[in-house]
This record gives C-alpha cells, structure tokens and sequence, in this order.
C-alpha cells in the first residue's frame, strides 16, 4: 500500500531529526538520493554524466538549497552544472558556497542542458511560479528532474492555478505527499528518497496492484453462483441502451456469479450478454446481493420510481449517472439508509449534489460529501479518489486519461457493483475496481497504438476498454503471486 502524508505531517516528521542531526545533515542526506536519480537519468537519456550539462533552477529556502547541494555532487561526478538564482539575496548560502567550491557555475541564463532540477518552490509553497519563473520554464526544452514537487502545485491538494512545472521525475524526500498522486500528469514518474522520518498514520493512501490483486474475488470449491455474488443492474432506457449493456457486460466480466438485469433495454442486454437474467423493473428482478443504479435511465417518472425502489432496500447500492441527478433534489433517499450506499460523481455531478465545484482541494471535498451524506463517494478523474463516511480516503492514480470516453463511467459501475454484490466493502471495492479498470484502458490504448503502428497510445472506446478488463484482472492477480 502507498501512503501518503500531508505537509504538516512531514514537517512534524522532520522537526525531531532536525533537532537532533548536525545542522545541514538532513539536507544532504536528501540531496544525495536526489543527485542519484539525476544520475541515473542522465545516464538513461544521454549514456553518462561526464561533461553533459544541468541546470539548477534556484528558488529561496530548502529547495533551493536540495538543489545546490546535488548540484555539488553532480559536479563532483563530472557534469557541467549551472545554477540559475531565482532570489539570489535569498540563496540557501551553505549550498551555494559548496556549489561554487566544486566548480559549479552561477549564471542567469539556464542554457541549453540535458537536464535540469526544479528546485524553485518546496512543499512549504503555495500558489502558481512568478511571472520570471514561468518564464524561464517556459522556455526550457530539457527533461526536468523536480526537488520534491513540481514547482507551482499545491503539496497537499495537487491543484495548479497558474503556471506550474511539468517534470518527467519527482524526487519525494522522506515520505510521499497528496501532490504525487493527485497530480500525477504533473510529477512524471515519482522516486522515493528515506530520509529517515517516523511517521504517523497516512492521510490517503493507495492499494498497490498486489492488493488488489489479492482483494479481487475468486471462487473457492465450495462457491456457487450464489455464493459468488448476484449483482442487479438498473441501467439503460430506449434512449441509452448502451448504458445497460456496457454496466451490465462489465458486471459480467468481473465474474459477478449472476447479473440480473432490471429495465428497459432488457432485449439490448441480452442480444450481447445471454448470461444475464432480465426482468422488466427493479420490483421484479429477484434476491441480489448488491444493486447498481443510475447509467442512462434518465429522470422521468419510471426512473425515479426505480431508484426509490432500489435504496429503499436492504442491499448495498451504487448510485450513478442520472441517478445522482435525481438525488441531487432528493438526498433524503440515501441519507439514514441502514445499507451501504456508494456515489460515483464525476465533478459536474459533484457539483449538482453539493452546490459547489470539488476542485481545488478534491480530498477534502470528496471527505465533506461522504461524512455529511453517510455514504461512500466515489469521485472519478484521473486521480480517483475515495471516501467513506469515517474519513478513511483511497487513491487511484491512472496513469493516463484514456478511461475519459463516453461509458467508462457505465463500466465503472458495472464492475464496482459486482464486487460489493461479493461482499466487498464499498470504499475497498471502489479502490479495487478503480484500479483494475484504469489499468483496462491504459491496457487497451496500448493495444490499441500497436495496431496502426502510432507511437505511445491510441484512443479507446468504453467498448475497448470492457474488453481488456479479463487481461487487467489476470495482471493484477498475477502480482499475488510474485508477492
């Protein structure tokens, strides 16, 4: 499990070592892990370190001073490094007088390197990169190495409202931050560097791919297709059928032990999935373990006599799509419920349930809905993330966008449903079917980029995407075993 820990988590962390080290001792104990990635990474890109060029970028404060102290080590290993200073009357001075001992050189122009560290705003940082510092950024066509956060996005929040660095590596001193996986797009790859901090327990965290691998249910001898989780699925209207066959075919091929359909695109379903069990209304369908309600049956009067009927029920429900949009004028239908009941907004539905936008601090807000609702929420992006009544938040960082395609949301639900029909807490199912259908699409955009011969990925469709989720399962449980 990745963990993840706010600022002032980390700096309550950091404040006994700092007591009790020699002064500077923390600083280039982290500069020596960052000075080693940057090696490796220019070894990687360039095939060495001697005589390729590094400019730092020079902020005020610790950063800063990270940055110059691997600037010295860089230059002992035999780079040409060059520091840029941001505020140079601000300069951390013990860095920069080692620096300039070993060679290092002091210029306003950054050059053309092969490699730069960002090292302008620490976590101690708010707000967007002043106009000189974006400018300069701007302007730069070298891979960016960032001192423990991309300059210019928030550390606990991961929001960007302005310019903002875009690195191709993190380096995260002591403990991951909310930033590395909210905002992933924004770190590149992220590397971890101990620094030796004791830490309390994390504000979100993140199953790895062997946990869910784990989590995910398998039938034992004794299982039935009963016992293996019936699933209902209130999906799809004449208008959106395919919101019925996509949750429904997901539900399917998550190994749900039965599905049973209950709506107006019965024939739909059934010409794709003749596994399913339909049934004409929710009234009508049957004992499940677990409903899923919402994706395309629209807001008439049929639709929000569906959904009463199906939170009025014992059952542990999903909540998506038109569904939350009759549940935005109607919370009383899920606040009190004796079962579980899981949201699934995107933001604009977010923002119809609540009256504000998530954005900027997508936690919190996500923490807010689920404590005042009683429920799990749910909230997609590319950093998914997932909070239950308790506080307790999951993580899910894509990777990628391609899940962003019309009935990835349907898909979702269907595969989400099926493993909470398994017994599967909410919040857990949630993290463990975000992860597996995230990795679907990042599956199938491969695919598909190999089949016309594009570099990188190639867009998908929803369709796509359902039809990777086997593949996705079997990756991830194969991790169970090489754990």
């Amino acid at each position: 499990m990745r963990k993840y820990f706010t600022t002032s988590q980390v700096k309550a962390a950091e404040a006994p070592l700092l007591a009790s080290l020699p002064d500077g001792a923390l600083m280039r104990r982290a500069a020596y892990g960052l000075a080693r990635v940057a090696t490796a990474e220019l070894r990687a890109r360039t095939g060495g370190v001697v005589g390729r060029t590094v400019t730092l970028l020079v902020g005020s404060g610790d950063n800063g001073g990270d940055a110059l102290w691997a600037g010295t080590m860089l230059r002992r290993r035999g780079a040409s490094v060059t520091a840029v200073l941001l505020d140079p009357a601000r300069a951390h001075a013990a860095g920069l007088a080692a620096f300039t001992a070993a060679g290092g050189r002091v210029s306003s122009d950054p050059g053309t390197p092969d490699l730069v560290l960002d090292g302008i705003v620490g976590i101690s940082g708010k707000g967007p990169l002043r106009p000189a510092a974006a400018a300069m950024v701007a302007d730069l066509d070298a891979p960016i190495v960032a001192v423990d956060l991309p300059s210019g996005v928030d550390p606990d929040t991961g929001a960007v409202e302005g310019p903002a660095v875009t690195a191709e590596v993190t380096v995260a001193f002591g403990a991951l931050k909310p930033v590395h996986v909210l905002a992933g797009a924004r770190c590149g790859r992220v590397e971890l560097v101990p620094i030796g901090l004791e830490l309390p327990d994390p504000d979100l965290t993140a199953l790895d791919a062997s946990e869910v691998g784990r989590l995910w249910p398998v039938p034992r001898a004794s299982d039935d297709k009963y016992s293996q989780g019936v699933v209902g699925i209130v999906a799809g209207s004449d208008r959106y059928p395919g919101a019925a066959v996509l949750s429904s075919g997901a539900a399917v091929t998550a190994t749900a032990g039965m599905v049973r359909y209950a709506g107006r695109a019965a024939t739909h379903v059934l010409d794709h999935w003749p596994e399913v069990v339909a049934a004409p209304s929710p009234a009508e369908a049957g004992r499940v373990q677990a409903w899923v309600v919402g994706p395309g049956i629209g807001t008439d009067a049929v639709a929000l006599d569906d959904v009463r009927t199906v939170l009025a029920s014992d059952q542990p429900v999903l909540v998506d799509a038109d569904g939350l949009n009759l549940l935005a004028e109607r919370p009383e239908l899920v606040r009190g419920r004796s079962a579980a009941t899981l949201l699934t907004p995107h933001a604009g539905e977010f923002e119809r349930l609540t009256g504000v936008a998530p954005a900027p601090d997508r936690v919190a807000a996500t923490r807010a809905l689920a404590a005042e609702w009683g429920v799990t929420v749910l909230l997609k992006g590319r950093s998914t993330v997932i909070a239950d009544p308790h506080g307790r938040v999951y993580v899910n960082e894509a990777g990628s966008s391609w899940a962003a395609t019309a009935g990835s949301g349907d898909v979702l639900s269907g595969i989400v449903g099926a493993l909470m029909a398994t017994g599967l807490e909410p919040a857990l199912a949630a993290a463990v079917g975000a992860r597996a259908h995230s990795l679907a699409a990042n599956l199938g955009a491969r695919e598909g980029a190999e089949e016309t011969g594009e570099a990188g990925l190639a867009p998908i469709s929803a369709s796509t995407l359902l039809g990777h989720l086997r593949a996705a399962v079997r990756i991830l449980r194969s991790h169970v075993c090489e754990s």
